[in-house]
């Protein structure tokens, strides 16, 4: 079965700073990685398309990973980054779309859970750049940790028309108390116009001790409230890499949908990928 790596990323640091990246613990993925060192591992795992994720505030990287898409048969869409707030977002998203790469454009990013303000996502200038993100036919990528779900749930109830995607699950802390998390999650998997990532999760663990069983709380609760239908795989990679190697993400996928019947896991692992990026 062929299948969706719905998030992931590259990043080249001899051409932008990625000063996230100088963190203590992160120096194994403290270097360049392109498309090239993805690509066989993901046709070991049956991975047959993938969805490029932003990883940096700059309209350039937009750009780059748009022609990265265009010279790689791998990359089937791009999740980019534009400055929401800004007067002109429309016409930027407009001369992004009208590039002859521009089709691979799907969505667009912010990091969110970087703001210090919970509820940034519900400044009056925000809501009108997802307002012409809906316009130009893309989905958001919500990037949110738990204390951010209230004002992603306000958001998506105030934007109906526009599909947001919610990233790594919303982050939570893997080990630590299910709720408010949990109770927020539900509450924003009951919008028709959200789906989910089943992505990032094991550098929500400890790193070197992490097992499958200490995941599976979280993705029951992802899985139940959201339905197959809408949540789709992402591998992360290569931030995973803190916490494991692209085949155990990919496996430890599969241990925790192993319940799933054979249409669900093709939900999972293709379809709702497929369907809310509008893949080719």
């Amino acid at each position: 079965m062929s299948r969706v790596d719905a998030h992931h990323h590259v990043w080249d640091l001899s051409a932008h700073e990625h000063s996230w990246l100088a963190g203590p613990g992160l120096e194994p993925i403290h270097r360049t990685f392109g498309i090239d060192d993805l690509v066989p591992l993901a046709a070991a795992a049956d991975i047959t398309a993938t969805v490029l994720v932003q990883t940096a505030s700059l309209l350039q990287e937009t750009v780059e990973f748009l022609e990265v898409a265009a010279s790689n048969d791998l990359v089937a869409g791009v999740v980019g980054w534009v400055d929401l707030t800004a007067p002109d977002v429309a016409e930027v998203l407009a001369k992004l779309q009208a590039r002859p790469d521009g089709g691979y454009l799907k969505g667009i990013r912010h990091q969110v859970h970087d703001e210090p303000d919970l509820e940034w996502l519900l400044r009056p200038d925000v809501q009108r750049g997802l307002a012409a993100v809906a316009d130009a036919g893309l989905v958001y990528d919500l990037l949110t940790r738990t204390p951010h779900l209230p004002a992603a749930i306000r958001t998506a109830q105030a934007l109906p028309h526009l599909t947001f995607v919610l990233d790594h699950i919303s982050k939570p802390a893997v080990g630590g108390p299910l709720d408010p998390w949990a109770t927020d999650l539900r509450a924003l998997a009951a919008l028709p116009n959200v789906t989910c990532k089943l992505s990032g999760l094991v550098t929500e663990a400890d790193w070197s001790t992490w097992t499958p069983a200490d995941l599976k709380p979280y993705t029951d609760v992802v899985l139940e409230a959201f339905t197959p239908d809408r949540v789709m795989f992402g591998s992360d990679w290569p931030v995973c890499l803190l916490a494991a190697d692209y085949p155990t993400v990919v496996a430890t996928a599969e241990t925790l949908t192993t319940h799933l019947t054979p249409t669900e896991r093709q939900a999972t692992f293709t379809t709702t990928a497929t369907t809310t990026y509008n893949l080719t």
